[in-house]
């Protein structure tokens, strides 16, 4: 009973951690850019992940108001093959190109690269499966890094 009592108060104060999503609505407001147009071009589930996590910043405005221009791809290549030929490890990758607009002019462009490496799957539908995760995972992080840089242009 003592047990069951501790595991209680335990639990109790690990749920009430404080813990919040980092590029919530809330958290938004300490960052001082807003996005006023976004335009995309390249792989549609990359696009709409970064559309996504963007939007909280195209709802507010604040004084640097950024255009941007995403045009975004991906790659896979073979990183190994066992001796028959067959691949045994990937390499996917994402590739993004932003140029940052202010009133129309450019005031900065750059690009992010994500990859990630893993062993080959013998079920292809659990494969391409698996690489769609792996995508969306890339883009999520190359979002935050996206993020990252915008609060730092002057």
């Amino acid at each position: 009973m003592l047990k069951k009592t501790f595991t209680l108060i335990i639990l109790f104060f690990l749920s009430s951690c404080g813990y919040e999503a980092i590029h919530s609505k809330k958290n938004s407001v300490n960052y001082n850019f807003s996005i006023g147009e976004l335009s995309f071009i390249g792989d549609r589930d990359i696009n709409l992940k970064i559309k996504e996590k963007l939007n909280n910043y195209t709802l507010t405005k604040k004084n640097k108001n950024f255009d941007l221009k995403i045009s975004s791809s991906t790659d896979r290549a073979i990183l190994a093959k066992d001796t028959s030929g067959n691949p045994t490890s990937f390499k996917s990758a994402i590739i993004i190109n932003i140029e940052v607009l202010m009133k129309n002019e450019l005031k900065n462009s750059f690009k992010i690269v994500e990859y990630f490496n893993y062993n080959n799957i013998s079920n292809k539908f659990d494969l391409k499966k698996y690489e769609r995760e792996i995508k969306i995972n890339l883009a999520e992080t190359a979002t935050d890094k996206l993020i990252f840089k915008l609060s730092n242009i002057q």
